[in-house]
């Protein structure tokens, strides 16, 4: 649980786990408050260019713990000897690049993700695709696209979230939660 300005935070910076509450189906919310729409109406003024470089820090960081570069990175044996690599760490490397792509592409994320996409982070994830080579050659190509996009400029995306909007309506929200006046 982390406090709302904390959350802001990490959503300004782009955290992709941080991000994808905001971007939930409104029919897979199960409670939802006057301020938590608020803070959802806030998802796209959080996406930047700075949220998509942080997708591809964590799909390294997910493909160094599949490869074995990332050094203490926990290692399932129980995947690797029934598919030849850790199935878990591929499909989430696979999901971020995926979500980055579209992110950096259209300047939105949808969740879930569009079935294309789903379907082939699913099938790595079951164990479908029984080679790791063609797994991280299609993580390597979304990463490329999405490299590009960032480099070229073809992007709808700003440099950085709008954080005076951020800011002015966490003010606002914690002075409404607490009961102080604009005074």
């Amino acid at each position: 649980m982390y406090s709302l300005r904390r959350y802001l935070r990490l959503a300004a910076k782009g955290n992709p786990t941080a991000l994808l509450p905001l971007f939930a189906p409104a029919d897979a919310i199960v409670t939802i408050t006057p301020l938590g729409e608020e803070l959802r109406a806030l998802g796209p003024s959080l996406l930047s260019r700075l949220a998509v470089q942080r997708f591809l820090g964590y799909l390294a960081a997910q493909r160094d713990r599949l490869v074995g570069t990332r050094r203490g990175a926990p290692v399932r044996p129980e995947l690797v000897a029934r598919y030849g690599y850790d199935v878990k760490f591929a499909s989430h490397a696979l999901r971020l690049a995926y979500q980055g792509l579209e992110v950096v592409r259209d300047g939105r994320l949808t969740l879930p993700m569009p079935e294309r996409e789903r379907e082939h982070v699913r099938a790595v994830k079951r164990g479908d695709e029984p080679d790791l080579a063609a797994v991280l050659a299609a993580i390597e190509a979304i990463e490329s696209e999405v490299e590009d996009r960032l480099r070229s400029g073809r992007t709808p995306l700003p440099a950085e979230p709008d954080r005076d909007r951020v800011s002015a309506w966490s003010v606002q929200a914690h002075r409404r939660h607490w009961g102080w006046s604009a005074n």
